[in-house]
């Protein structure tokens, strides 16, 4: 069966715990690694209460969107929500993982699950991140004698197979150039070329791939076997570069033009909510942009892209004002607008797992907001 550790491996995958937030604290909240899978309970929160709903429906896991444990927990005495629910989840020998910011800021996150309920097309991240790629620079022989075994060739797949070499939607990417290396073999080395204490003079190619930083060690220990040096010559540079797949929020375009109160309408029914609160705008809405949860900091980064709409949550009442006439911010809810999240871990755990153990939606209710209408 699978372990609570491959669950983490598995989300991990899709949405690095380097991706969240600086005050986040995604990932295992409470629970051994190492314990097999009985079943997995998602919800958006985790509560004393859906931690018994996990006990009566069979799962040790509760795969969360947002995390337990924000701040350092000095005792735990039952105090608040937060120890009640981590003292639940331990009597009952209840694992809770949290993916948080980390899956908002992937391109198949949160705001993609959105975006796909809200019908855009032709969608991008909003706000891409930089910091988060570097560019790997390493040398290989080029001598006639090795052309048959493709040494450049059988490195570059080694480094492309552990994450290198992509850029937004091309694959196997890399720049080459020609030149000669010099080195001179110590004591005790067994060099692939020349011998020691013999000073050598080499043509090589310099290959040059970009990388995400957070698949660096992967990267250089595919590097490294695939290498037929003793000592492998790399660089990496940290670049500035945004990645394209890697960000807040995301814009996309309706099929088709909507009057803003139509809009509204189509906000309301797919998103079941009572009521939307949104600024004055007039013009048809045709480019929309959304962040799932309290995304009021990017309401400049929308009007940038020129957006006609602007779909969040947990906006304050100033932050209103922010668009002056240029868009129309839409303030749908917090939970409202992440409800949806609990499908994306769905689809991953079935595909990776099939139906190994349950995977079931909770059914208690977590939103602690209500409206009346």
């Amino acid at each position: 069966m699978p372990t609570i550790q491959d669950l983490a491996h598995l989300l991990e995958a899709a949405a690095p715990l380097t991706y969240q937030e600086s005050y986040d604290n995604a990932g295992l909240q409470c629970g051994l690694p190492g314990a097999e899978i009985t079943g997995v309970l998602l919800a958006l929160d985790c509560t004393p209460a859906v931690v018994a709903e996990a006990v009566r429906r069979g799962c040790n896991v509760v795969l969360c969107h947002h995390p337990v444990i924000f701040r350092p927990l000095k005792r735990l005495t039952g105090k608040g929500l937060v120890e009640q629910t981590i003292m639940a989840a331990l009597k009952a020998d209840v694992a809770i993982y949290a993916a948080h910011t980390n899956l908002d800021n992937v391109r198949q996150g949160v705001n993609a699950k959105l975006a796909e309920k809200l019908g855009l097309v032709n969608t991008r991240i909003l706000a891409p991140k930089t910091g988060t790629l570097g560019r790997l620079s390493t040398y290989v022989p080029n001598r006639p004698e090795d052309q048959a075994s493709d040494v450049a060739g059988r490195v570059l797949r080694a480094m492309y197979a552990a994450g290198a070499g992509q850029v937004g939607d091309y694959q196997d990417c890399s720049f080459q150039t020609s030149g000669t290396g010099t080195f001179t073999p110590g004591a005790g080395t067994q060099p692939a070329i020349g011998a020691a204490h013999q000073p050598e003079a080499v043509s090589e190619i310099k290959l040059e791939v970009l990388l995400p930083l957070h698949q660096q060690a992967a990267v250089l220990a595919a590097l490294r076997q695939a290498h037929p040096y003793e000592e492998v010559a790399y660089e990496v540079v940290k670049l500035e570069n945004q990645h394209q797949d890697v960000g807040a929020g995301m814009v996309g375009e309706l099929p088709d033009a909507l009057p803003p109160a139509e809009f509204r309408t189509h906000l309301r029914a797919v998103l079941g909510v009572p009521v939307v609160k949104y600024t004055a705008f007039e013009q048809p809405i045709k480019k929309v942009a959304l962040c799932g949860g309290a995304g009021s900091f990017l309401t400049g980064a929308a009007v940038a892209a020129g957006a006609d709409a602007y779909v969040t949550g947990d906006v304050k009442y100033h932050e209103f004002f922010a668009p002056e006439g240029r868009l129309m911010l839409c303030d749908v809810g917090h939970f409202e607008s992440e409800q949806f999240t609990g499908e994306i871990f769905r689809d991953l755990l079935l595909a990776a797992f099939g139906r190994t153990f349950a995977v079931l939606f909770a059914e208690t209710p977590t939103n602690p907001v209500y409206y009346d209408c």
